[in-house]
């Protein structure tokens, strides 16, 4: 049942979380976890991102847009809605399209757009950087680089324009979204391109999804160590309860 303020209108963001098939996901992480398990890493990176958002208090709903079988059949069984990617024209017509989705049902929803890759993320933190877009028509949240986005949001009555890829961060400035600084939010900006990103995210603390395939990755490939590094480095995934 949608919570209700006291003038009768809906509070709550509809999220929109783009996912590509797992066999072509996370393409950047081949070198740190081999092909065997990428697929499988990306797939727990949704699994946690999607438990994490649907655990927000601020969250009404997930709508993920993908074509993976495999993975629309997991994060659905966690609650998620799942769209198919009709358009198949690249990241921001899908986030388009699940944005327009949702407001096909709900027209006064208040829409936001996040990354798959986020498996450190933390309902609480995703809470504080989601009320702080509240008091802006458009708001977004760039990555740990400062040069991508993670999160995009639209309040109600306002077009998402989503810009993702590459150097969103610019692109998403000049279209007079109004950038969030979260200084008490990592887990929103820490997305999982690279074995160092990974790095970054076990140091924050992964759900459990993630953590389920970290030890997969022995040596280097967890680590993002490379033969040249010299002896392997050892780093236990931090683990965190699901939702925590």
């Amino acid at each position: 049942m949608a919570r209700m303020r006291r003038d009768g209108a809906d509070v709550g963001w509809s999220l929109v979380v783009p996912l590509k098939p797992l066999v072509r996901a996370k393409s950047r992480l081949s070198r740190a976890a081999g092909e065997e398990f990428r697929p499988k890493l990306a797939l727990a990176f949704a699994l946690d991102t999607v438990t994490a958002a649907l655990a927000c208090a601020d969250v009404r709903d997930v709508a993920v847009v993908t074509d993976d079988q495999l993975a629309g059949e997991r994060l659905a069984a966690l609650g998620a809605r799942i769209l198919p990617d009709t358009p198949a024209r690249g990241l921001n017509a899908a986030l388009a399209h699940g944005a327009a989705a949702i407001r096909a049902r709900r027209p006064g929803a208040a829409v936001a757009a996040l990354n798959a890759d986020l498996p450190a993320l933390r309902p609480a933190e995703l809470e504080l950087v989601l009320h702080s877009a509240s008091l802006f028509p458009r708001a977004f949240l760039a990555d740990a680089a400062d040069i991508g986005t993670t999160l995009l949001t639209a309040t109600s009555g306002v077009e998402l324009e989503p810009a993702f890829g590459g150097a969103s961060r610019a692109r998403h400035l000049a279209s007079g979204a109004q950038e969030i600084t979260a200084p008490d939010a990592p887990s929103v900006r820490r997305d999982v391109d690279t074995g160092e990103d990974l790095l970054a995210a076990l140091a924050l603390g992964v759900g459990p999804h993630t953590a389920l395939q970290t030890p997969h990755l022995a040596g280097g490939a967890a680590t993002g160590a490379t033969a040249q590094d010299g002896p392997e480095r050892q780093l236990p995934p931090q683990v965190r309860a699901s939702g925590a």
